[in-house]
């Protein structure tokens, strides 16, 4: 399989993944977690609680596809981090919003905004 190839095939897998799926991706790019961080994020960003039904085969299923990385850090605690092709895979998404958002330069003065605002 060609580089080519492989970077379509990545960009197709992380273009199927839920709303839900992606948030968790989006979560871990500032830093790794343990699953309760994470669902702190999800629940403040969703303003409801997430249960851990939800939580937990989301994550396995981010795992299984190689885009989060499971580790143990203690008997109880996983920790889960962002794999190279799941930072990949947000940045795909980011571009694909911004290439669907951005028509102009007022709106790409806005994103900037928002960028410099956000750091």
């Amino acid at each position: 399989m060609s580089e080519a190839q492989s970077i379509t095939d990545e960009q197709s897998v992380a273009r199927e993944l839920t709303a839900f799926q992606n948030n968790i991706l989006v979560i871990l790019a500032k830093e790794p977690m343990y699953g309760l961080a994470i669902k702190r994020e999800l629940e403040d960003y969703y303003g409801t609680e997430v249960n851990h039904g939800r939580l937990y085969p989301n994550l396995d299923e981010l795992v299984d596809l190689g885009l989060v990385e499971k580790s143990e850090l203690d008997k109880r605690t996983n920790q889960y981090s962002l794999t190279d092709d799941g930072y990949d895979a947000v940045l795909d998404g980011i571009q694909w919003t911004l290439s669907k958002v951005v028509t102009g330069d007022d709106r790409a003065d806005e994103i900037s905004e928002i960028v410099d605002e956000s750091y």
